[in-house]
């Protein structure tokens, strides 16, 4: 992201006196946003000759073959590219390289991980500054020949840690802190730094940075980037509610031979290729699970949106008052922080024009309201389309059930039911119900069946769903069900629900999985189906279950496939590697049971990730003939396993294993296993303090 310090460090490299031994010609060429190939073959061919208006005339070809010939010539060459974003400039400088043994070089610095990629498969990513270094840093630069007073160090500290590591922060509040020993003025700093770093009236503020990578997003990316700052500064932001929320909002245009939510997640993955949006948490199988909005890009965000009436956040002014509601010509959606959110009901507001209403908070607390203020929200907002109040402890009323414009509702409560005045919400496309109460499943009363719009449904307990008016007419056009009970996977409820590409089922897996009841045998209905969970409640059974041999045949498109307290025997297992589509395998909590496994050569195809957890595994036997393109293994709470296989050694893709909680013996086979394959990541939890515990 911008101000991490690559144009930086890459000074320092060109500067350190080693790289005169090196290379007969360092030449620095800065690219930008604005470059011209031209351009930069002119600024390259600066080095060699003092004739330049001699080439003004010749084209890029020309010129290329013309720094070639010089290089082929002289010594070794380093060519520094500064600022690069796109990765035709890479293509076109590799053209000017002549094929020798020479050892000719190109450093690059980019913002944008794509362009990065493309140059070398193994780029150097910057890290953030811890806040020890921030604080380096700071000192360095305000005092640059003493040292902090003592009566600055706290808050010089304070003031590092709100940098949120990044160099550029420090060094832009350094410049306000310089020459300013007293007391007050660092005090007004400490307050304000965030703020200070978006200056627009600081020509040195880091606007300008964040600025230009803004400036290069296409017009519908701008708004999608802007809005991600509707959540509080900290937030580590689940990738699929950003998406929801996006296409809730109408930020997302539809396109032809994609979905909604396949672009969606095409803009999020630029964002944060870009180094817009920081990657927190991925999936298993890669993807993004969680990310967030760095401090200076979230009040960049922040100042921008609120300049082009994106959002309105409600927060007490300096006066401890509640800002009023901002006109329906301006402003059409509210966010506000939950600690305010009693006195912001107390003035009984009512603002129709109105679409979205958020209150997100970090803390798992939730915030308790009275029947009358949970109407007041309903009250106040009759035609909102957005409802996400997931921290306060919801509750339906009369008013709720006229809200009939709603498309995306998160909310938690102590459900036992969802009532069947939720069938009349014919816009809403995602329902979002979170359950305290203790019952074992949520009985969803209302016809979903009917409401053409939902797309997904997400519940915290199994939801019991009634079964479709008719089986004939217009499906459903579900995508995800997260998740539902085993008993209602019947025939008629799945081939409505035919659209589904995720299904998690959790409960008595007994009776679905017996294929003469019907149970799992209707899993054939979905044709769609990529992400299938099957997480069984029973702790002890009273006979065996097995692995119905049509699974494979049932579940053929699945991709991603879940298997929790199954307590399939391991010689069931060889089922799953005939699934041609499978990419991710997560066995957990005794999916499998038994001491060893020998999977057969040959399937699993199309295995990339392979987790299993808490497993009474002691022998396992795996190479690159039962797991040919495997690239990350993960091990958790398998203390009895022996040894990693080392023949997974030899699989050319494999790239990463995680280790968590596991035996001495598996650390050590998988550590084998690492000597043997460079650029390989072995991640060991918890890490180990002295490698003498190991032996």
């Amino acid at each position: 992201m911008p101000g991490l310090g690559k144009t930086t460090l890459a000074r320092k490299i060109v500067n350190d006196s080693r790289l005169s031994y090196e290379f007969f010609s360092v030449i620095w060429v800065f690219v930008g946003q604005t470059y011209k190939i031209k351009d930069i073959f002119l600024n390259i061919l600066k080095v060699f000759t003092k004739r330049l208006e001699d080439y003004q005339g010749d084209d890029v070809d020309k010129l290329a073959k013309v720094i070639s010939g010089f290089m082929n010539k002289g010594g070794r060459c380093l060519i520094v590219l500064d600022d690069v974003w796109a990765e035709d400039v890479i293509d076109a400088v590799k053209k000017v390289f002549p094929e020798n043994q020479k050892g000719h070089r190109i450093m690059m610095t980019t913002r944008e991980s794509t362009v990065a990629m493309y140059a070398n498969k193994y780029p150097h990513n910057l890290k953030f500054l811890t806040r020890a270094e921030s604080f380096e840093l700071l000192v360095k630069r305000v005092f640059p020949k003493e040292s902090c007073p003592s009566e600055l160090v706290g808050l010089g500290t304070s003031i590092a840690g709100k940098c949120s590591g990044v160099p550029l922060a420090v060094v832009v509040i350094a410049g306000a802190l310089r020459g300013r020993p007293n007391t007050n003025d660092w005090q007004r700093v400490e307050r304000n730094v965030v703020k200070h770093l978006i200056n627009k009236d600081d020509p040195k503020s880091c606007l300008k940075f964040v600025g230009m990578s803004y400036d290069r997003l296409p017009q519908e990316m701008q708004t999608c980037f802007l809005y991600a700052s509707v959540f509080p500064r900290g937030f580590d932001i689940p990738s699929w509610k950003l998406i929801r929320l996006w296409i809730a909002e109408g930020l997302i245009k539809p396109q032809q031979a994609y979905t909604l939510e396949e672009i969606a997640e095409f803009y999020l993955n630029d964002l944060v290729n870009r180094n817009l949006v920081i990657l927190m948490q991925k999936k298993s199988d890669g993807q993004i699970k969680t990310c967030r909005l760095h401090d200076m890009l979230h009040e960049f965000c922040r100042t921008e949106a609120n300049n082009k009436w994106l959002f309105q956040e409600m927060h007490l002014t300096s006066d401890q008052a509640i800002p009023s509601i901002q006109d329906k010509d301006t402003c059409r959606r509210l966010c506000i922080q939950p600690s305010i959110l009693n006195k912001f009901l107390l003035e009984k507001p009512y603002a129709e024009h109105v679409r979205s209403f958020y209150c997100f908070s970090s803390e798992q607390k939730q915030i308790e309201l009275s029947p009358n203020e949970i109407k007041l929200i309903h009250k106040a907002f009759p035609l909102i389309r957005v409802l996400d109040v997931e921290s306060l402890k919801f509750l339906f009323s009369k008013e709720f059930n006229q809200l009939y414009h709603l498309r995306y509702v998160a909310i938690s409560g102590d459900f036992k039911a969802l009532p069947p005045t939720f069938g009349k919400f014919w816009n809403l496309q995602t329902l979002v119900l979170n359950t305290s109460t203790s019952e074992s499943t949520l009985d969803v009363k209302a016809d979903i069946w009917s409401m053409l719009q939902l797309r997904h449904l997400h519940t915290s307990i199994p939801a019991k769903l009634p079964p479709p008016a008719t089986t004939t007419g217009r499906t459903s056009c579900l995508q995800t069900l997260s998740m539902v009970a085993p008993e209602s996977c019947k025939k008629d409820v799945l081939a409505k629900a035919c659209n589904l590409r995720k299904l998690s089922i959790r409960g008595q897996m007994a009776a679905f999985l017996d294929t003469y009841k019907g149970g799992i045998s209707n899993l054939e209905e979905l044709k769609c189906l990529e992400h299938l969970k099957l997480l069984n409640d029973v702790l002890y059974m009273n006979k065996a279950v097995h692995l119905p041999a049509a699974f494979f045949r049932l579940v053929r498109t699945v991709k991603k496939l879940t298997l929790a307290n199954t307590r399939f025997s391991w010689s069931d297992a060889s089922r799953l590697a005939q699934l041609e589509s499978l990419e991710v395998l997560k066995l957990k909590e005794n999916a499998f049971i038994g001491e060893s496994w020998e999977p057969e050569i040959g399937g699993f195809s199309a295995l990339q990730v392979l987790w299993i957890e808490r497993s009474e595994l002691e022998s396992w036997e795996a190479s690159n003939l039962n797991f040919p393109i495997l690239r990350h293994l993960i091990l958790i709470s398998c203390d009895k396993l022996k040894a990693v296989p080392l023949g997974l050694a030899d699989i050319p893709n494999f790239q990463e294993m995680r280790l968590d909680n596991t035996s001495k013996a598996a650390v050590k086979s998988a550590k084998e296993i690492e000597s043997k394959k460079p650029k390989f990541k072995l991640t060991i939890f918890p890490p180990e303090t002295d490698s003498k515990d190991t032996q």
